[in-house]
C-alpha cells in the first residue's frame, strides 16, 4: 500500500525480521539502510527492526523510493545481506 505524502514522521512503515541460525556472535545481527533516505531503521526487538519516516515526505520530489537494508552478522569475517523494498507515496490533495 502506498504511504500518503502527509504521513508524519515518526510513523512506523515496515517492521523487519531478520535471523542468523549461527550461534555466539556469529548469529547476531545489524541492519542499516543503504544511502540518503528520509527513512531511519530503528532496533524493535530481539531481531526486529522498524522501518520509520524520519523526515517529511513529498510526492513531488519522489514518487517512491528504493530501501536497501543491510543486515551484517558479528562474526569473523563478517558475513552481510541485502534485501531492497519499493515504498511508493500517494498524493494527498494540496487545495
Amino acid at each position: 500500500n502506498p504511504i500518503p505524502e502527509d504521513t508524519l514522521p515518526s510513523t512506523v512503515v515496515v517492521v523487519i525480521n531478520v535471523r542468523d541460525r549461527d550461534s555466539g556472535d556469529n548469529g547476531k545481527v545489524s541492519c542499516n539502510i543503504d544511502g540518503d533516505l528520509p527513512f531511519r531503521l530503528e532496533p524493535s526487538s530481539e531481531n526486529t527492526y522498524k522501518l520509520i519516516i524520519a523526515s517529511a515526505l513529498d510526492r513531488e520530489k519522489d514518487s517512491s523510493y528504493n530501501i536497501t537494508i543491510t543486515a551484517r552478522d558479528r562474526g569473523s569475517p563478517s558475513l552481510s545481506s541485502r534485501a531492497s523494498l519499493v515504498l511508493e507515496v500517494s498524493d494527498v490533495n494540496d487545495n
